[in-house]
């Protein structure tokens, strides 16, 4: 069963996008703006294939514990779904996020101080994944690892629910690529971001709920999108910039107006992504050594990070 859970949730996902495509002139579509790193008019439904894979795979879960996640995953899929075709209101939007972050936690059973700090921890990481999605690639390849180390965690601590639902995220978010690896046919759109960053983070508050990790090990294994968000919206901020406003200063967005193409970029990522799942996995094994690990990750940022910056300074100089 489990291993037909997560064949479904890639084929699913596949055909529902293959079928779609076949259908491009009414699909909505996401056009280039200032802010754009993509120069054609693409469609911007990658995230229903992902959804409805995940859907084919949640229909035999038995794991109770999973449904706050997997309701509050498609309640936020559908209100973006509705935002990617005719536009919300910001503000419609993030109470959405927090409605769906304060139900889900409650249902896992968090209150009080600790039911604040995993609400403004899960909205942050719902934004943050949406905010990286853009790039071909980018988005999908962080669910495809990111999801994919949770499920080998999980099935290693024991959790064999857990496991085949990430297992399952991580299919559907492997034939989405199918069609959004460079060049990109398809874009994930909000209805697809959203609610894999509201998994990320829900799954990675439930796996440490019932000690299958160390609350390090996801925010580890999802360090390439957080560290990269939130050190950009912090610098903006420090700016004076309105953090809210599209932009084009990631790091990752860097890379691109440097030259590099999405698929450098994409592939570079998944490196930098396989390694923080290594040390992810290191620190799970060996938590003695924990400090060293996170300061090694530290540095591998700092580092990569610096390197950007020269060469963004270097370029600018020389216009």
């Amino acid at each position: 069963m489990s291993v037909l859970a997560v064949v479904a949730a890639f084929l699913v996902c596949w055909l529902t996008l293959d079928g779609l495509l076949r259908r491009r002139h009414v699909l909505p579509m996401d056009r280039p703006n200032a802010r754009s790193l993509h120069a054609t008019p693409t469609p911007r439904i990658g995230g229903l294939g992902i959804m409805a894979g995940i859907a084919a795979a949640s229909a035999g879960l038995a794991d109770a514990a999973l449904l706050p996640v997997v309701l509050g995953a498609f309640a936020l899929a559908a209100v973006s779904l509705l935002d990617d075709v005719r536009g919300l209101p910001v503000r419609v939007r993030f109470l959405t996020h927090f409605l769906a972050a304060v139900g889900c936690l409650h249902a896992l059973g968090l209150t009080g101080w600790a039911l604040l700090a995993g609400m403004l921890a899960v909205v942050w990481m719902t934004n943050l994944y949406n905010f990286m999605d853009g790039a071909n690639g980018l988005a999908g390849g962080m669910a495809v690892i990111g999801f994919g180390a949770l499920s080998v965690a999980a099935w290693l601590g024991n959790a064999p629910g857990l496991a085949v639902f990430c297992a399952a995220i991580a299919a559907a978010a492997l034939a989405f690529l199918r069609f959004n690896f460079s060049p990109a046919r398809v874009f994930m759109g909000d209805a697809g971001s959203i609610p894999l960053g509201f998994m990320a983070a829900t799954l990675g508050i439930l796996g440490t709920r019932q000690n299958v990790w160390p609350w390090l090990f996801p925010l580890l294994v999802f360090s390439p999108f957080i560290v990269d968000a939130s050190v950009t919206l912090a610098r903006r901020g420090l700016r004076g910039e309105k953090i809210w406003q599209a932009h084009r200063s990631h790091y990752y967005q860097r890379v691109v107006l440097l030259g590099a193409s999405h698929r450098q970029l994409a592939l570079a990522a998944y490196a930098l992504m396989l390694t923080m799942a290594v040390l992810a996995f290191a620190l799970l094994f060996l938590p003695q050594h924990a400090a060293r690990l996170l300061i090694l990750s530290a540095v591998t940022y700092l580092l990569i990070f610096l390197a950007i910056d020269f060469r963004w300074h270097q370029a600018r100089n020389e216009l």
